[in-house]
């Protein structure tokens, strides 16, 4: 079901295509039988005002005697709106007509913007995520926490790509040290797969860096937002599964509060689910040194105990401001008749409500 939040971001990016359009960049497919269309509409209402006019001229039938208008009253001149329905209906017709036309564009180089962040996932892969975690509803592999730190990722993807936004997402697997995985794509196939494969038993099993330096994550994500020239950019996000068992607060000479710091400054928050299976905050020792740090980077810290904590945190994150993506873009044989159908719609809608919804539009003046 489409929320509301998705129909005004939808609504809101076809009108923003329609502003930057160019009238001599458009082309017609359709442009013959949007002209016929509108030459038979038009005759067909020529005919109905003459047939009526010619029936209503019949004495005693249509004809109404009314008392003498005297000299000293004035005319309204608010009985004039009671056209605008009529008027709003007309203006609707040409841009009907246009989109009827099947508009379209050749060839086109634009910058456009869309709703969506960047995002970097991490995932903790160290020997720690060997402790049981429960979980039914996101289908992990296993019991392990580390297949359901995968499962969570993989379900906020899917809810990503449900959504109305053009995210760039990227993959880092961290232990003792941090891979990048997958860099940031759109293409969300090719992330899911990625992140299918590294939850592969065998080549988990690969994995060498089994110690856990939440840190070093965090820097390699920093890293490459800075490398991709992210940095500063509305919309970035860092999204960390972990279970939180480390206490490193220092990485080549600079301390985890310089990073939170850093990270701050180039406004790229960090959020983390902390899976723990039945542990709340504080259960788990560097709980309050964690939370401490992802909020200074204007993140959030989640203590998830059990899968329902997840799901909720993921549903949270999803919800946040969308951010924007500015790309460019280049199109060929584009259609670009929403726009002028979505105006022409909102015009008829609302001469429909004036005429169906108050009575001064129904009555003669």
């Amino acid at each position: 079901m489409v929320t509301l939040r998705e129909l005004l971001i939808a609504l809101r990016g076809t009108m923003s295509e329609w502003l930057r359009l160019r009238w001599t960049d458009l082309q017609f497919t359709e442009g013959r039988t949007a002209f016929f269309v509108v030459v038979v509409l038009l005759a067909l209402s020529l005919f109905m005002l003459t047939a009526r006019r010619l029936l209503s001229r019949k004495a005693g039938r249509t004809q109404l005697g009314l008392p003498a208008v005297l000299p000293v009253m004035r005319r309204s001149y608010l009985s004039a709106t009671r056209h605008a329905a009529f008027l709003l209906f007309l203006l609707g017709v040409p841009f009907f007509a246009v989109a009827l036309a099947d508009p379209h564009t050749a060839f086109t180089q634009e910058q456009v913007s869309y709703p969506g962040r960047r995002i970097a996932i991490l995932i903790d892969s160290s020997t720690s995520m060997v402790m049981k975690f429960n979980s039914v509803k996101l289908h992990a592999q296993g019991a392990p926490a580390f297949y359901t730190a995968v499962a969570a990722a993989e379900q906020f993807m899917r809810l990503r790509m449900k959504g109305p936004y053009h995210d760039l997402i990227a993959l880092i697997q961290f232990g003792n040290e941090a891979y990048v995985v997958t860099p940031f794509t759109t293409d969300y196939q090719n992330v899911l797969l990625s992140i299918k494969l590294v939850s592969n038993p065998k080549e988990w099993g690969r994995f060498s860096d089994w110690g856990t330096t939440i840190i070093q994550g965090i820097e390699q994500g920093a890293q490459l937002f800075k490398t991709f020239n992210f940095l500063n950019a509305s919309g970035n996000l860092m999204l960390v599964f972990t279970d939180g068992r480390d206490d490193q607060a220092t990485l080549k000479g600079k301390s985890l509060d310089d990073l939170v710091a850093e990270a701050r400054k180039n406004k790229i928050p960090v959020y983390m689910i902390r899976t723990a299976y039945n542990l709340k905050f504080g259960d788990v020792l560097q709980d309050r040194l964690w939370k401490d740090a992802v909020e200074k980077t204007g993140g959030r810290f989640y203590p998830a105990a059990d899968e329902d904590a997840i799901l909720n945190a993921i549903n949270e994150i999803d919800r946040l401001s969308p951010g924007r993506i500015d790309v460019h873009q280049y199109t060929a044989q584009r259609p670009r008749f929403a726009g002028y159908t979505l105006i022409a719609i909102a015009l008829w809608l609302a001469a429909g409500t004036l005429k169906l919804g108050f009575r001064h539009f129904r009555t003669f003046p």
